[in-house]
């Protein structure tokens, strides 16, 4: 058990804090000091139970200078650490940490997949064993300053190396402590510059609004976006609601602070559970003896980015709608109270009204979910804008490609109009990608736009084409009259919407038996 005393800061407090455990048989196994001003000390007791906690708590807060006593999840180092690693572990790039002696102290798990073995085997091998003539020891004590972009060899592949000496307060060389090394794969610098230039567009400037329907939905979201309260988005896949949620975040006054995204279709509930939430220190076999923090702790003071929040487990519901509610969760294993400040944009691409009356999802949680609520259109209902937008993936593709601006031939523009898109924006985007890479002569044309079949609307049915053109005409024709007639159950009103007499429509219905009981 960690505790947690809020005491004055004087001379001997410690002494009778840990007289009274001795007292009582408890081991203190580690402790802290904390607070703004030194004014809290946290202690690790890992035979204290519950009981005994319950038995010394008053006694504790008896002591002079005691201001109160409480349980607590993490210590302030162990909360310290469990940050860090996830800040490194969701970097794309490696970062080592490497001692004076030119081993490797610690890596983030970008590094150690680089290097071909586990984080935890990362400790004490030398960095010389797999970077080719390069003596980082000497070249931080030659420069004594960071260095950035310095070109080395490390597994037989490019880096650009950026080196931060690790120096104490003095300026002396004997101070230095190491360096930290990041690494950036040389070939993928064009790409990493071209992302830099993109996101200088942010928020809702980087969201295309070519169709104007789009542009009313951003202007929607122009206006919900300071407005500190719950935001639903609804949308197909593709349609760009993670970006929108992102637009959302960086207009609010959160902007500066973070912001999580979490996918929770397909996750397992434990997963899910533990990803949002964390868990305690020992919460179950195989977890982490410090416990983990999770996605709602790293985004304290931000806004949290819930995708897929329909497929949530009844569960996961019911404590997504405590939190919303009361501000506070427990993380799994524990006791403790955790209370935030964070924003919640959930995003569904299903109707959430209709798995509320199908009873698979939650009344309550819906209502405080739908607090704000944003819907963004299909490709195929934005079709006014599609050119522009075309226009604007195929120079995304030239880039990342490294090739000239194709020209889009005008039958394939036409051949894009005519799709379904149920892939949305991402779909078209992946599309002129492909058809970049395969044209050939400057002109992307209708045989580089490959376009799948699956998803195609299909308004009649499925009906078969054997036989005489006769009979294929005869069965379209009693396909088109039963859908037609459920809309317009009568021969006046069927013969009015066809546009023929209502005595050809009976015919028509008598011949094929469409209307009868």
């Amino acid at each position: 058990m960690r505790i947690k005393v809020h005491c004055q800061n004087r001379v001997g407090i410690l002494r009778d804090i840990l007289n009274l455990l001795v007292d009582y048989g408890i081991n203190v196994a580690r402790g802290e000091v904390g607070g703004e001003q030194g004014n809290a000390i946290y202690l690790h007791c890992p035979n204290l139970i519950n009981l005994q906690f319950q038995a010394l708590r008053p006694k504790l807060e008896a002591i002079p200078g005691v201001f109160g006593v409480k349980r607590v999840g993490l210590m302030p180092s162990e909360r310290r650490h469990l940050e860090l690693n996830a800040l490194l572990g969701a970097l794309d790039f490696p970062v080592l940490s490497i001692d004076m002696a030119g081993s490797i102290v610690a890596a983030n798990r970008s590094a150690a997949q680089l290097l071909g073995v586990r984080v935890d085997e990362v400790p004490g091998i030398p960095l010389s064993r797999y970077a080719e003539d390069f003596d980082l020891p000497e070249l931080v004590r030659a420069n004594k300053s960071r260095i950035n972009g310095l070109r080395v060899k490390v597994k037989g592949d490019i880096f650009l190396a950026d080196i931060a000496p690790l120096q104490t307060e003095h300026d002396e060389s004997d101070a230095l402590a190491g360096a930290v090394l990041t690494l950036h794969r040389a070939d993928r610098v064009g790409e990493r510059i071209y992302h830099v230039r993109k996101q200088e567009l942010r928020g809702f400037d980087s969201i295309f609004q070519s169709s104007r329907v789009m542009a009313a939905v951003v202007r929607e979201a122009r206006r919900m976006a300071p407005l500190d309260a719950p935001l639903l988005i609804e949308g197909e896949t593709g349609t760009g609601k993670e970006l929108l949620a992102r637009a959302c975040h960086l207009a609010s006054p959160r902007g500066q602070a973070p912001f999580m995204a979490l996918n929770c279709a397909g996750l397992p509930e434990s997963m899910a559970e533990t990803e949002l939430f964390g868990y305690g220190p020992g919460a179950f076999e195989g977890a982490r003896p410090e416990g983990k923090l999770g996605l709602l702790e790293l985004t304290a003071g931000g806004t949290l980015f819930l995708d897929g929040v329909g497929e949530m487990s009844p569960r996961l519901q019911a404590k997504l709608l405590r939190f919303l509610q009361d501000g506070c969760f427990r993380r799994v294993g524990s006791d403790e109270e955790v209370y935030l400040d964070v924003r919640v944009i959930c995003a569904t691409q299903v109707d959430l009204s209709e798995l509320c009356a199908k009873g698979e999802f939650r009344q309550d949680l819906y209502h405080r979910l739908n607090v704000l609520s944003l819907h963004i259109p299909p490709l195929r209902e934005c079709l006014d804008g599609l050119e522009p937008l075309a226009e604007h993936f195929l120079d995304h593709a030239s880039r990342l490609i490294g090739c000239p601006l194709p020209k889009l031939s005008p039958q394939a523009m036409d051949k894009l109009r005519h799709y379904h898109w149920p892939g949305n924006v991402r779909q078209l985007e992946n599309v002129l990608f492909q058809a970049v890479s395969l044209c050939e002569g400057g002109t992307v044309k209708p045989e580089h736009i490959r376009l799948p079949d699956y998803g195609a609307p299909q308004p009649l049915g499925d009906f078969s084409i054997e036989g005489s053109l006769d009979d294929i005409l005869g069965r379209f024709e009693k396909a088109v009259l039963e859908r037609l007639y459920a809309e317009h159950p009568s021969s006046r009103q069927l013969g009015k919407r066809l546009g023929v007499s209502h005595t050809t429509i009976a015919n028509k219905l008598r011949q094929h038996g469409v209307g009868k009981e």
